[in-house]
């Protein structure tokens, strides 16, 4: 099977447990539920993208979230909300459905300063700031990279707009190279999996919340 396209979330899912990976994400023996977390996050992005987009008012129920979004728009530049990103295995850009797509990752707002040659990504969260996972900047900043070649340096951030948070990461163009090298290598530990047909469980604590109640592991099995 030939190896997917992937993300930040996808890569992430498949670092924390493989054989978890392969049956949602690639045998799709157990889809996704919604949960009222993830309904609430949705309603959220909506809204903000539609403010953003099409001068849209924020409904009554998100209105606390309107002065964050508003302080980025003050940002010099240019706002592209909820901005899809993908790139060949090459880096470069392609259609978000393109046959040749390698990696695919969306901007919650994404603000392109060209006078400046610098940008600025935020994702929205909405849910707990405890464990923060830059990972996710560091993807975007380089994706921005691929797709605006002018841009020397990207700063972005997580906003926990219900926690009233921030974590910030800045990025120069000349970082780049090493930090998609350090993609590549964990892109190969995914691709080996699919040319082996081997998937490996990882035991740890969360294994009671995990979906797939055929794992050993699982005390639902």
């Amino acid at each position: 099977m030939k190896t997917p396209a992937w993300s930040h979330s996808s890569l992430k899912d498949f670092e924390g447990c493989q054989r978890r990976y392969h049956e949602v994400k690639v045998l799709k023996n157990y889809p996704f539920t919604q949960t009222e977390a993830t309904i609430y996050g949705n309603q959220v992005h909506e809204a903000l993208e539609l403010y953003v987009k099409e001068d849209k008012p924020i409904p009554p129920e998100f209105a606390q979230f309107q002065p964050v979004v508003d302080s980025l728009l003050k940002k010099p530049g240019r706002a592209l909300p909820e901005y899809e990103m993908a790139l060949t295995a090459g880096l470069s850009p392609c259609h978000w459905k393109s046959p040749e797509v390698w990696v695919r990752g969306i901007a919650d707002i994404l603000i392109i300063d060209d006078e400046n040659l610098t940008a600025w990504v935020g994702d929205y969260k909405t849910g707990n700031n405890k464990y923060p996972d830059r990972d996710q900047l560091v993807l975007m900043s380089l994706m921005v990279f691929e797709h605006f070649p002018h841009i020397r340096k990207v700063n972005s951030a997580l906003l926990f707009i219900v926690k009233n948070d921030m974590v910030k990461m800045t990025m120069s163009r000349d970082d780049k190279d090493k930090h998609w090298q350090n993609y590549r290598e964990r892109y190969a530990r995914l691709q080996g999996c699919f040319e082996s047909g081997v998937w490996n469980p990882n035991q740890t604590p969360l294994c009671g919340w995990c979906p797939v109640t055929t794992c050993e592991f699982n005390k639902k099995h």
